[in-house]
């Protein structure tokens, strides 16, 4: 039975995309079956991974608009055992699209429904908001990874989504769990970001990840070489977080 993980916050820049790129890519080289769904118009997560983005590849857009099957529209990487569906700016456009459709917030999840067990696990990238493609994410999860950037305002607008969240659970998807808060951007050199890892296990306790991700100048080089952090330097820290993140998820999944 496959697991479907969103990686979601509605603020921007707290390395949502790294984070789907990378512990998707992390599990694949663990030899787990995994398909990475973009679901950001930015389409950075389908960059990221060396794909060209383009009008010309059916993606998540067709895919939510139920006018391509989720066969139609995955794509190959260079990852090992990685796929993914691509994303385009086109994507803007499905929040007007399906507003008057009905049951617009589960196209996502009728559409994964047939290939679900056919991964091991499915990640989904989604947009910094809390619209109508975040909730549709949200309501086809089956758990949620929230970044949290260890800077001043990391717990701003966290109480916004946390909320959004508990309305998902009420009103679409009674079984979406929160897989963890993950702390993202740490220096440890920072009296700052020392403060917010330990003001988010105060507050959160054992829903923090014990894997942190370290501010590291190779995350942040690799997606525009188009690769993820283990092909780019499989010696960084950015890879060794990631895989250490990656073995976290698979044990809490008792897949390890």
């Amino acid at each position: 039975m496959g697991k479907i993980i969103a990686i979601a916050n509605q603020k921007g820049g707290v390395g949502k995309t790294t984070t789907a790129v990378n512990l998707a890519s992390a599990l694949g080289v663990l030899e787990k079956k995994v398909l990475l769904i973009d679901a950001d118009p930015q389409a950075n997560a389908t960059s990221g991974l060396g794909i060209e983005v383009s009008n010309d590849k059916k993606g998540t857009y067709e895919l939510l608009e139920h006018t391509a099957t989720v066969d139609e529209t995955v794509l190959a990487t260079q990852v090992p055992n990685l796929s993914l569906i691509p994303s385009h700016i086109d994507l803007v456009a499905i929040e007007i699209e399906l507003v008057d459709k009905s049951e617009r917030e589960f196209m996502l999840k009728k559409a994964l429904k047939e290939v679900k067990d056919d991964y091991d696990f499915i990640i989904i990238d989604c947009a910094p908001s809390l619209g109508l493609i975040t909730l549709n994410a949200l309501s086809a999860a089956d758990a949620v990874i929230i970044p949290i950037q260890c800077e001043y305002f990391a717990l701003e607008g966290l109480g916004k989504l946390l909320n959004t969240i508990k309305s998902v659970q009420k009103l679409h998807n009674p079984e979406l769990d929160i897989e963890g808060l993950l702390l993202t951007m740490y220096d440890s050199r920072l009296r700052l970001s020392n403060q917010v890892v330990e003001e988010v296990k105060k507050h959160f306790g054992k829903m923090v990840f014990k894997s942190i991700i370290q501010r590291n100048i190779r995350l942040s080089e690799a997606p525009s070489y188009g690769e993820n952090i283990i092909q780019y330097d499989a010696t960084s820290k950015g890879a060794q977080n990631y895989l250490s993140l990656a073995e976290e998820v698979l044990k809490k999944n008792k897949m390890n």
